[in-house]
């Protein structure tokens, strides 16, 4: 967890980390700043640890009126989801699981890709490539990608999900999506968006090669949602693509 942090009288606190030139962020005990003069206030919270937690965080935030909150955890259950989405209608939350800038354009591209694309033309297979230690698969970021395909095409991931290849199966059936794993060595994360018809192939991709790419993305969706009005938003909404 970390807040971000207006500048007050005197130097930051010694928990604080300045990341470019205009942000300055501050870890989870210095969550109630005393300065003498004018104090350093916190302007976001950035929630990174377990679903249970944020969700806690943002029912306190609710409770204030804010301040706005970036939430980066995953596995909430249904229940946790709903608390969120009425706590979101007190003030201003950004909720995603990849804070990559790249790959959320990427997310963007392939949803407008699939929805431009004729399924009955262009089959949709999904390949990942992590470090070998990775035990989950396909990863989280390539199921997001999965989605963003089924949006484009106007169904839930669920309808369209094929199962892996394996021996002898059945023909690919029309508008599905495939999904393909690699662990090796200490990739940092790998994702390709295929898009093949017949006559030509579209591939979309994106390399990680820093993990610091994940906390720069995250300071850019605190300073993207500190001017916002209450309401649930992703990464999408932080690039501009609910407005392309």
């Amino acid at each position: 967890m970390f807040g971000e942090i207006q500048p007050g009288v005197g130097e930051p606190p010694r928990s604080a980390l300045r990341v470019g030139r205009r942000h300055t962020v501050a870890a989870n005990e210095y969550l109630a700043p005393r300065r003498v003069g004018r104090p350093w206030t916190i302007r976001q919270y950035a929630g990174f640890s377990t679903a249970e937690a944020s969700v806690a965080l943002a029912q306190t935030c609710a409770e204030r009126g804010g301040p706005a909150l970036v939430i980066g955890s995953t596995g909430f259950t249904p229940e946790q989801d709903a608390t969120l989405q009425a706590a979101a209608e007190k003030f201003a939350i950004v909720r995603s699981g990849n804070f990559s800038l790249g790959v959320n354009i990427l997310i963007g591209l392939v949803e407008h890709a699939a929805l431009r694309l004729d399924a009955r033309d262009w089959d949709i297979e999904i390949t990942e490539a992590h470090h070998r230690k990775k035990i989950d698969a396909p990863s989280g970021t390539a199921l997001m990608l999965g989605e963003a395909a089924a949006r484009g095409r106007g169904h839930d991931l669920l309808e369209l999900r094929s199962a892996p290849y394996d021996g002898i199966s059945e023909e690919r059936k029309t508008g599905t999506i495939g999904f393909s794993s690699i662990r090796a060595g200490g990739l940092v994360g790998e994702h390709t968006v295929l898009f093949a018809s017949d006559d030509e192939v579209l591939t979309l991709s994106h390399s990680a090669i820093d993990r610091s790419l994940f906390a720069k993305g995250a300071v850019a969706a605190a300073a993207w949602v500190r001017t916002r009005g209450p309401g649930l938003y992703d990464m999408q909404d932080v690039l501009g693509f609910r407005q392309a």
